[in-house]
């Protein structure tokens, strides 16, 4: 089967030379049909690393994934051949105390696609465990399969963040997991959904999915436009998904008395600088995300109901022997780029 190898910072090579895999009773064989192409990948691809991580020779990035079931292990009941599915990339051990508590996306053991030294699913065929195969209704896309994973991670920030009927929110970043926040939130109710970027394009695609109002970081004072659309009282909910070191620290002079962070993206970087103080004086909740856990059904659900439409935010296309182009077209038209996806 085909795999698409990370040989070396900015470079992909796609060869013919690997075995499909074997599955054990537990497991089916999918045929990979999309994957997205995510942050945490494109950091893999750029650097070669993401913080202290370092991305083995010949490593397979994606996690963001779909496609058919080809072989079902003798111990599955659920699913079987045809079964077009949502591969969840990160397996748990199931024993420790986090899982045991339903909190399996903390677990230290867990099994994760394209976490070194564990292999991504960029390759044609992938055994995965069944129980972590969610089966897509025949209304769904297997590309709206493959967004599943970064709609999970905006649904688990607003769940996180508690947004209910009502609530204002600020989304600081206008990417995908700022776009699939946004659409959480409206979902949940949120009264007035403002997002702030640097690109247009992203800000036009926030008003297409329902934002009320954008702000260009480039063109804008965001602290004095923050300000006139809040009527100075401060936001509820404030999200920053863009995982950079400034917008974090803009966070606590946001926030209204008593409100909400939620830090969804991860910085690159340490940060030396946060102003407790004004946390404090204000007496707000700080919480922070890590992937998402028990979200898949639900975010099926969201799909296929029409309550949230993921299908907007895919701007790119590419083929899976034009992996390299899909990672370098993300790194170098950020601007434009606000979901890249490759089809197998």
């Amino acid at each position: 089967m085909k795999v698409a190898y990370l040989q070396e910072a900015m470079k992909i090579v796609v060869r013919d030379d690997a075995k499909v895999p074997e599955i054990t009773p537990e497991q089916v064989l999918v045929k990979m049909e999309y994957c997205g192409v995510c942050g945490s990948d494109v950091h893999f691809y750029k650097d070669g690393r993401v913080g202290d991580v370092k991305a083995p020779k010949d490593f397979v990035l994606g996690h963001e994934v779909a496609g058919t079931i080809v072989e079902v292990g003798s111990s599955v009941k659920d699913l079987k051949v045809g079964d077009r599915v949502a591969l969840e990339p990160g397996y748990p051990c199931g024993k420790c105390q986090y899982c045991k508590t339903g909190r399996y996306n903390l677990c230290p053991d867990v099994v994760f696609f394209a976490d070194p030294p564990v292999d991504g699913a960029l390759k044609e065929y992938v055994a995965h465990p069944a129980d972590m195969c969610f089966k897509l209704p025949d209304n769904m896309t297997t590309e709206e399969g493959a967004l599943v994973e970064p709609l999970s991670v905006g649904l688990h920030a607003t769940s996180l963040g508690n947004v209910g009927l009502g609530d204002e929110v600020l989304i600081l970043g206008g990417g995908c997991i700022g776009l699939v926040t946004l659409l959480s939130a409206k979902a949940r109710g949120a009264s007035k959904i403002v997002v702030v970027d640097l690109y247009d394009k992203r800000l036009n695609m926030a008003l297409e999915l329902g934002a009320t109002a954008v702000i260009n970081a480039k063109k804008e004072d965001v602290f004095k436009r923050v300000d006139e659309l809040f009527e100075g009282k401060g936001v509820d909910k404030v999200f920053e998904t863009a995982g950079a070191i400034p917008t974090i620290q803009q966070t606590p002079y946001f926030v209204k008395k008593g409100g909400t962070i939620v830090l969804v993206g991860m910085a690159a970087e340490s940060m030396a600088e946060f102003n407790f103080s004004q946390a404090m004086v204000k007496e707000i909740t700080i919480k922070t995300v890590f992937r998402y856990r028990n979200l898949y059904p639900t975010a099926i659900a969201a799909i296929s109901s029409g309550s949230i439409d993921v299908k907007k935010i895919v701007t790119h296309r590419f083929s899976f022997d034009d992996s390299d182009l899909a990672f370098s077209t993300v790194v170098h038209d950020a601007q434009n780029v606000i979901k890249g996806i490759i089809k197998f």
